[in-house]
């Protein structure tokens, strides 16, 4: 069990920790071995491995929807440069290497972004959305996810929510980055476009599906810490059938720990 506690750092330590990790992932991208992927084809891919879809607006509490509406501007610019995008055998999917910085210059707009668990403004936020759309529809799919951030913070309350807590993947330029292998001998194809209500997204391949996924929660806790807080935990398994739809494997995937940002809601004696 995972134990965390809120950590105060003064905005000097966070500006220079974010100067030496982008540092960092500048000379990974352009001194590292890994053959990234950058080709894009506009004939889709004959065959959809998975599609998923999320809405684009939500009412949160204490979030001003111009925000979400700015989101949508944000998620639209970031769509473009990743829609179509083929991942072939050996290569990696970096998320920001093709996104590359959320910047004025290039129309992005303040959106929502959460920081040390506390909802602020900064331009590009909204992203998120669109790196929980693309690890979701991975974990549905024979490709690998080599690298993935958790939120360190559970900010909202559970709302009409269709996905185990902690299956998303949280972003932040550069250096959390979410980054999937290609370590089959078939090309993929990422597909993600916006409707009037959604962010849509497909991987599609150039052969059939040949196994399915069953993503789901297998455990789930909440401790309450010594520092008066909550965290919450929980781990996340696949379960893989064949074409005939026969378990062939049961596997976790990854294990969540957040601090909740709210209290929960305890039924009397627990």
């Amino acid at each position: 069990m995972k134990s965390l506690k809120p950590i105060t750092r003064s905005p000097f330590r966070i500006y220079l920790g974010k100067k030496y990790y982008r540092c960092k992932r500048y000379l990974e991208w352009y001194v590292g071995r890994k053959k990234y992927a950058a080709a894009r084809q506009n004939t889709l891919l004959p065959y959809t491995i998975f599609k998923h879809k999320t809405p684009l607006l939500r009412e949160l509490k204490d979030v001003d929807m111009w925000l979400q509406h700015n989101k949508i501007k944000n998620l639209i610019l970031a769509s473009q440069t990743l829609n179509k995008l083929l991942i072939k055998p050996g290569e990696t999917f970096s998320y920001w290497r093709l996104i590359g910085n959320t910047t004025r210059r290039k129309g992005y707009v303040d959106g929502m972004i959460l920081f040390f668990g506390k909802v602020t403004t900064g331009v590009g936020g909204g992203l998120c959305q669109l790196s929980n759309l693309i690890y979701w529809m991975t974990l549905h799919s024979p490709l690998t996810v080599t690298e993935r951030y958790r939120h360190s913070y559970d900010v909202f309350p559970d709302s009409n929510r269709s996905q185990p807590f902690g299956s998303g993947a949280t972003c932040a330029y550069n250096y959390l980055d979410l980054q999937v292998k290609n370590e089959t001998n078939h090309t993929y194809q990422l597909v993600i476009y916006l409707t009037d209500t959604h962010l849509v997204g497909e991987w599609r391949a150039d052969i059939p599906p040949t196994q399915t996924y069953e993503i789901y929660e297998k455990e789930h806790w909440i401790t309450h810490e010594y520092w008066g807080g909550y965290i919450r935990h929980n781990r996340i398994s696949r379960k893989v059938y064949n074409i005939g739809h026969e378990l062939i494997d049961d596997e976790m995937i990854t294990e969540n720990h957040a601090i909740m940002m709210y209290e929960p809601m305890l039924q009397e004696g627990i």
